[in-house]
């Protein structure tokens, strides 16, 4: 219990900018999307595009917080969840299975976006006929290429901005175990 009691301090305050590209991040992206979808009449929204925003527009030096990582982390947790759904229906195990089985493949694509492990349960949940593979290319590709987009231009907004850290991390790194 000792662990859990923390002791360390709290983050230093965000400076203003910082605090308005969160904001103005959050409102575009998410009113963006939001319009395209009204006037389109096609599905741009889903609920963990909201915290996705959240870490493009308050942490973009994060990992979790790069286009690799959130266009390819909020697709294999959509298949997952879409061919978990389909292929074994909507129980409370297959909805815990497909969102352990989209952490290992976020893990071992090495694409971590942790919005999108909201995907197979969002999915699971509106069942079949409501969500098909259509899916997979609206909301979710042209949604998360949006906020992407969205997010490249508040980012490197003043002197400080600096994003993405990258794209696809063609560099050699070690595997861990």
């Amino acid at each position: 219990m000792q662990k859990l009691r923390g002791g360390g301090a709290l983050p230093p305050k965000p400076k203003m900018i910082h605090m308005m590209k969160g904001l103005v991040g959050g409102f575009l992206g998410i009113l963006t999307l939001s319009y395209l979808g009204q006037s389109t009449g096609m599905p741009w929204l889903m609920a963990p595009f909201g915290a996705t925003c959240v870490i493009l527009f308050a942490a973009p030096a994060s990992p979790l917080a790069q286009p690799r990582n959130v266009i390819v982390g909020h697709l294999i947790t959509s298949a997952v969840g879409l061919v978990a759904l389909y292929g074994l229906g909507d129980s409370i195990v297959v909805m815990s299975l497909a969102v352990g089985v989209a952490i290992m493949l976020m893990q071992f694509f090495r694409a971590v976006h942790p919005p999108a492990g909201a995907n197979p349960l969002v999915i699971i949940l509106a069942g079949q006929g409501v969500v098909g593979f259509d899916y997979l290319i609206t909301p979710v590709l042209v949604g998360s290429i949006t906020l992407v987009l969205i997010a490249s231009v508040i980012n490197n907004y003043g002197e400080e901005g600096n994003w993405p850290v990258y794209w696809h991390g063609l560099g050699r790194q070690k595997d861990s175990a």
